[in-house]
């Protein structure tokens, strides 16, 4: 679920490594680019959480699973996830350049995944989100290094355990980091992620505001690209993904 971070994973955050000011990524080759005006979806669009939809010239998300509820069947549960949408992209380091509004929306985020690798719940990598919390309206950028962070098999497995918190809360410092940004609800944010060996580094609007160093990020193959939306609605435009290498 990405609708709220847990509280090992908030503590996680709380020492974050300045912002470099300079760009990490010097953009290569242009891999994919979708301004979501064409009749018909690139056939490297995949539903994942599929409430998303074309409308407009946008690509429009909205959670519907909210909470957990039982199948249809009343043999299990469908758990509360925000809406998901997939692009088959393979790359290993990228610049992805998107537009982004906030239509109710408490979260936007853009996530990097390996199907292939068995290493961490559902093959994440890593990702980087926009937040908007909901009672005081303040705006956050943060960026997690899921293989080796929460979504690590072992570490997640651990979760449910009220003896490890402790040790799980030690596998977890480092791998995650929040900043502050000015995210305004119905205002379109250019943002900017660039991913470079093991850094992630945001830009929004022009402005460098968050940035993590962490060995998971540095993950060969990273086969799949998600856009994540938690909360009533929020809108992409203009997705650009490049090829990357470092900048030095």
């Amino acid at each position: 679920m990405r609708t709220q971070l847990p509280l090992l994973l908030v503590s996680a955050c709380l020492a974050a490594a300045p912002v470099p000011e300079a760009s990490i990524a010097r953009k290569g080759e242009l891999l994919f680019s979708d301004d979501f005006s064409g009749a018909q979806p690139d056939a490297r669009w995949v539903r994942v959480v599929p409430t998303f939809s074309v409308d407009g010239g946008v690509l429009r998300g909205v959670q519907t699973r909210v909470k957990d509820e039982p199948t249809k069947d009343g043999k299990g549960v469908v758990k509360a996830h925000a809406a998901v949408h997939g692009l088959n992209v393979p790359t290993k380091d990228s610049v992805v350049e998107v537009k982004v509004r906030f239509d109710g929306a408490t979260m936007m985020d853009v996530e990097l995944d390996d199907r292939e690798y068995t290493g961490a719940h559902y093959g994440h990598i890593c990702r980087a989100q926009l937040r908007i919390d909901p009672k005081s309206g303040k705006g956050s950028v943060v960026i997690i290094d899921e293989k080796e962070g929460g979504m690590r098999n072992d570490i997640r497995a651990m979760k449910d355990d009220p003896s490890k918190k402790g040790a799980m809360a030690k596998l977890l410092v480092g791998r995650s980091a929040s900043f502050p940004a000015e995210v305004v609800k119905g205002k379109w944010h250019a943002l900017t992620v660039e991913i470079v060996g093991d850094q992630i580094r945001v830009v929004l609007d022009g402005k460098p505001v968050a940035y993590l160093k962490s060995p998971g990020i540095a993950h060969a193959t990273k086969s799949r690209y998600e856009f994540g939306v938690a909360g009533p609605g929020g809108v992409f435009d203009d997705l650009k993904v490049y090829a990357a290498s470092p900048a030095n």
